[in-house]
C-alpha cells in the first residue's frame, strides 16, 4: 500500500485551516448564547380592537391578560408560537400607538444583564415584572428599548409556553 504524501500534506493543511477558521466563529456563537426573541411590544389606540384582531382575524390564542387595580387590562399577551408573543397595552401619553421595544429571553437574567454591563451597556437594574418574570431593560444605540426577561416557573410567559399544545 503506497501513501500519496503529497495527498497527506493537503488532507493535514485542511484539517489545520479548518481548526484555524472555526475558532472565530466558535467564539462568536457564545453571544447572545441562551438568547431568543421572545415578544414585540405594541400599544395600541384601541385594546379591545387590537385584542380582537390578533385573536379572531388573524387566530393567535390570547395567552394571558395583566389588570390593574381596577380590573382594566394593562397588558395582553398574544400567543404567536409556543415561545413567542405578542404584547399588547393601551397608548398613553408616554407610550404612543406604535412598537414599544422588543423582548429577549434570557436563559439566566443575571448573568446576561452582568455581562451586557461589562461590555458598556446601560442595563436596569433586575426586578420582578408584571408578568411574575424577572426582567430589565436595555437601550439599543437607536434608542430602542429592549427588554431582558427570564421565563422563570412562576412567570405568565413561562406557564403559557408550557401550556401550548
Amino acid at each position: 500500500m503506497r501513501i500519496d504524501s503529497r495527498g497527506l500534506a493537503l488532507f493535514g493543511a485542511g484539517i489545520v485551516c479548518g481548526i484555524l477558521m472555526m475558532q472565530p466563529s466558535a467564539a462568536q456563537s457564545d453571544k447572545g448564547k441562551g438568547l431568543r426573541l421572545n415578544h414585540v411590544g405594541l400599544s395600541v389606540r384601541n385594546y379591545d380592537e387590537a385584542v380582537n384582531f390578533y385573536t379572531k382575524t388573524m387566530g393567535f390564542r390570547e395567552a394571558f391578560t395583566v389588570r390593574d387595580k381596577e380590573g382594566k387590562p394593562s397588558i395582553t399577551y398574544i400567543q404567536i408560537s409556543r415561545e413567542t408573543f405578542i404584547e399588547l397595552a393601551p397608548a398613553s401619553p408616554g407610550a404612543p400607538v406604535g412598537v414599544t421595544h422588543f423582548g429577549i429571553w434570557a436563559d439566566d437574567i443575571n448573568s446576561t444583564a452582568a455581562d451586557l454591563r461589562r461590555a458598556g451597556a446601560k442595563v436596569e437594574d433586575v426586578r420582578v415584572g408584571r408578568t411574575n418574570a424577572p426582567l430589565t431593560n436595555v437601550t439599543d444605540p437607536n434608542g430602542v428599548r429592549i427588554e431582558l426577561v427570564e421565563l422563570t416557573p412562576e412567570s405568565l410567559q413561562r406557564k403559557a409556553v408550557d401550556a401550548w399544545k
